[in-house]
């Protein structure tokens, strides 16, 4: 039997082990050195990103850098600030050591063009150009804790600011955007290079842009975007009076090979509580162990989820098709508290009312609300970010024809449905509310589709 238990530990041994060192030859590195093409100085913290995947890393001091990928055939590319990005392919078998030594030359940038890429938030910005131009990497985005494009931009791109409103109509479920502190239609936006349509919806309440038609940024999925270009100056004697504030440009992806999936889930941890009031049995029995009658309670809301996936594939030896799928499922959030006003007139309270002895103004007894089975609670609007659920289909596509012409095609769908609210319809406010229908007024729902 000892013998047995021996032999059964040996095997599961050589099995841990030997999938273990089969696990590693999976692998290969990949090393080299990035210098500068005219001196042969060595770059430190230069980028090094493997296209299409998630993978990167800087050179050190010395301009070196190691990267472990599993086995496979990649394209590496390095950027450094002031400098060319150079692009090279290479091939990794397992457990090998591929040396890829980078030279590049100085470079002045220009708009519309593979920028430096690097992490922090200053050496992001093409500081050669004439005009200051932010590029936002794939990366960037991704490590984003927000959930929506125009969010994610308003944390990443200086004097870029969107915000969600409340109780603004359409302006609840499509945000107005500003650069520069300039209206949304101000701000020209292109999707690899050509316009993007504005929304249909004209901001007519009280809000940032009011009187103005955006770009709804929202309905471009993340997942489906290489980078953002940000100009951040004015631009229209080249572009036109829209690209007063700036231009914003949006290059989408054209990875092949990769299939990325990416999902992310969140809420709002109220910083204020909310009371329980309990019934008079268990706060006695609470009071016996010291604890206080009434409970309060930490309230979560904007509850979202959001789930994207992308894969590119070959179309002949250049060519490319590149799809991206994605969902958000966005919960809304409250910040309204219990109405504390005018509720009933004489009207509409069939009971005797009597005046407030500090505003001078009749009120409805609690007897009234306790009659129609109704707290104040159930008076109260709700404030704060709508509800929103959206499906979002984005492609790209280019097939060279020959050495002088290409075909090239993008375009996407998107369907969004939310839910916001208005002022409520007080049963006091006659002129407001068909007390026949509403007897009790009620709150106006905006649920677009």
């Amino acid at each position: 039997m000892l013998r047995y238990s021996r032999f059964i530990l040996s095997v599961v041994i050589f099995l841990v082990l030997g999938a273990q060192f089969a696990f590693g030859q999976e692998k290969g590195t990949i090393r080299g050195v990035v210098t500068d093409k005219a001196t042969g100085e060595p770059l430190p913290a230069a980028n090094i990103v493997v296209v299409g995947t998630m993978m990167g890393t800087t050179t050190d001091a010395d301009g070196a850098f190691i990267l472990e990928v599993p086995a496979g055939e990649y394209t590496l590319r390095v950027s450094y600030i002031g400098y060319e990005t150079k692009e090279q392919k290479v091939s990794v078998k397992p457990g090998e050591t591929v040396d890829v030594n980078f030279a590049i030359g100085e470079a002045v940038a220009e708009f519309g063009e593979t920028i430096v890429v690097v992490g922090s938030r200053a050496e992001r910005t093409a500081v050669e150009t004439p005009v200051p131009v932010d590029v936002i990497p794939e990366v960037e985005l991704r490590e984003s804790p927000q959930f929506e494009l125009n969010q994610v931009l308003r944390d990443v791109v200086p004097s870029y600011n969107a915000s969600h409103q409340t109780i603004s109509d359409g302006t609840d479920h499509i945000n107005p955007a500003s650069l520069r502190g300039l209206g949304p239609d101000q701000v020209l936006v292109l999707i690899n290079g050509k316009r993007r349509h504005p929304s249909a919806l004209v901001h007519v309440n009280g809000t940032f842009g009011r009187g103005t038609v955006g770009i709804d940024l929202n309905a471009i999925p993340k997942a489906a975007i290489e980078r953002v270009e940000v100009l951040r100056d004015g631009a229209a004697a080249q572009y036109g009076s829209d690209a007063i504030a700036g231009v914003i440009n949006i290059v989408l992806k054209q990875a092949t090979g990769k299939i990325q999936m990416h999902a992310m889930t969140g809420a709002n941890n109220l910083l204020f509580k909310r009371p329980i009031t309990m019934s008079p049995d268990i706060q006695a029995l609470r009071q016996q162990f010291g604890l206080s009658p009434n409970v309060e309670y930490n309230e979560a809301d904007g509850e979202t989820f959001t789930f994207d996936v992308n894969y590119g594939f070959k179309i002949g030896t250049h060519g490319f098709f590149n799809i991206t799928a994605e969902y958000l499922d966005r919960g809304r959030t409250n910040r309204s508290t219990t109405w504390t006003g005018k509720i009933f007139n004489d009207g509409t309270a069939p009971i005797t009312q009597y005046r407030d002895g500090k505003t001078w103004t009749f009120l409805p007894d609690d007897q009234e609300l306790a009659k129609r089975g109704l707290t104040r609670d159930d008076f109260s609007m709700k404030t704060g970010q709508s509800k929103a659920r959206m499906a979002s289909i984005f492609y790209n596509t280019k097939i060279p024809l020959n050495d002088q012409a290409e075909f090239y095609s993008f375009g996407g769908m998107t369907y969004r449905s939310g839910e916001a609210t208005g002022f409520y319809r007080l049963p006091y406010q006659e002129k407001r509310v068909n007390l026949n229908v509403y007897p009790n007024g009620f709150l106006p729902v905006i649920a677009p589709k």
